[in-house]
């Protein structure tokens, strides 16, 4: 272990190098542009020979994955585990507000800037970097590890669970490792235990067959516009709770352990308003803001369009208006219920003056809940003791990643959550950045962890 510390030392440098070399790549994966998507896949699998592993690239229906596996992992029966990661990214618009291109990465201090940089080129790369220590100083490695870094996270993993029915055998493990959370400082080291899962739909209300002048028409029928807005609002009360019948039926209570994790973890209401740029805070009552974003379940109005759109005015009463909503879900809700009590109440409140159409469902993820008691996460909270020196935080994300439950539905994996990212990193937003300490402690945290994980299962095998 400590030739592999003087690597990772003396190489610090060259990773950050690597690293913006792999942020080059313009790999949206919403915009169906496949060229960028293709080449860093490419690149990435030529790296990850480079540094010691065995590296292929598997097409599926949409964009490929790359696998890359420690040498040898076949006939050695060590432990195995997988690291999962993504390179695809979110797009960089608007445009207008990176300080520099988003695909040209940036140094500042102890920042790196450009889209993907946290989200999630470089949580993933810092086990890479952490593996190849291992490798480039001959350092045996205890267990096993594949890399399975997909390119269609953003897009909702369309092409994952096939794949990993396809090969199962081969993807069987004791943990995925993921890094795709949050963490919330360098003197915070963060577990993540749960996910928020996430469905939603987009709706249109119809009302004249076209749009008509407001002067001619306005005041004998319904402005569909103005319908969507009432119709929204009555979807959550003053106290910010969602009206739909049935929606908090099967959501899971924070236990009192929980509640305990929650209250170590720091906030500060005027730095949080400050940092969002909002006047005030708002959200369910009796809940905590750290409970509300994380642990308990919401509805969102995720755009509004409707009329005209351009310069100057146009007095018309639009035949439409669009809403897209989105609900994050918490254990034990699941997105099929959600969407159909959620489309059932639209159905009943949307008024009769205009016609309502359901346009897309989206499904998106189930909820998902590791015991933050269990073996494994007790493992990792020491591995994040002992790297960065402090005392962990333990918390449920707001997010979602939907692929974790398909590791768990069909590799029969948990997922350890150890996030890299930090509040500020602006993921999908403009001039996203990774902080460099954090990258530097996340490779070192990496090759603990393997470390330790072996260890500890081997004691349960005993």
């Amino acid at each position: 272990m400590n030739q592999v510390k003087k690597y990772l030392t003396k190489n610090q440098r060259h990773f950050v190098l690597d690293l913006c070399e792999y942020l080059r790549f313009p790999s949206v994966s919403a915009d169906g542009n496949k060229d960028g998507l293709n080449h860093c896949a490419r690149w990435l699998v030529e790296h990850c020979r480079r540094i010691g592993l065995q590296a292929e690239l598997c097409k599926t229906k949409g964009n490929p994955i790359v696998i890359a596996r420690t040498p040898g992992h076949r006939s050695n029966g060590k432990p195995h585990y997988l690291v999962y990661g993504h390179y695809d990214v979110q797009p960089p618009d608007p445009l207008n507000l990176w300080k520099t291109s988003p695909f040209h990465p940036r140094l500042v201090g102890h920042s790196l800037f450009a889209r993907g940089a946290s989200d999630n080129k470089g949580q993933h790369f810092a086990h890479l970097k952490a593996i190849e220590a291992y490798l480039k100083t001959g350092t045996e490695l205890p267990c096993n590890v594949t890399f399975l870094i997909e390119g269609e996270e953003e897009i909702g993993s369309p092409s994952m669970a096939a794949f990993l029915r396809k090969n199962r055998t081969k993807l069987r493990c004791e943990s995925v490792v993921i890094s795709d959370t949050a963490l919330y400082g360098l003197e915070h080291p963060t577990l993540s235990y749960g996910l928020r899962g996430v469905c939603g739909l987009e709706i249109v209300l119809h009302g004249p067959s076209r749009d008509v002048h407001s002067g001619m028409f306005g005041g004998a029928i319904e402005n569909p516009a103005m319908a969507l807005c009432r119709l929204l609002s009555r979807l959550r009360d003053e106290n910010g709770r969602i009206t739909i019948p049935g929606f908090y039926n099967d959501v899971l209570e924070l236990s009192p352990f929980e509640r305990a994790a929650f209250e170590c973890r720091p906030f500060n209401a005027n730095e949080y308003k400050a940092s969002l740029g909002v006047p005030d805070l708002f959200g369910e009552a009796g809940f905590t803001p750290i409970e509300q974003t994380s642990a308990r379940p919401t509805l969102e109005v995720n755009g509004l369009t409707s009329g005209y759109q351009g310069d100057g005015g146009k007095t018309i009463i639009p035949s439409w208006a669009r809403a897209k909503i989105t609900m994050r879900l918490v254990p034990h809700q699941t997105p099929r219920k959600m969407l159909a009590l959620t489309i059932a109440h639209l159905k009943k409140i949307c008024p009769s003056t205009v016609r309502m159409e359901i346009v897309e469902e989206h499904g998106g993820g189930e909820p998902y809940l590791l015991s933050p008691e269990s073996a494994k996460i007790r493992t990792a909270l020491e591995v994040l003791r002992t790297v960065f020196g402090h005392e962990p935080l333990l918390v449920r994300e707001g997010g979602s990643i939907p692929v974790v439950n398909d590791f768990k539905r069909i590799l029969n994996a948990d997922s350890l959550l150890l996030g890299l990212a930090l509040p500020d990193d602006n993921a999908h937003s403009p001039n996203e950045k990774f902080n460099l300490e954090v990258f530097a402690k996340g490779i070192l945290m990496s090759a603990h962890l393997w470390q330790q994980l072996s260890s500890a299962e081997r004691t349960s095998t005993i």
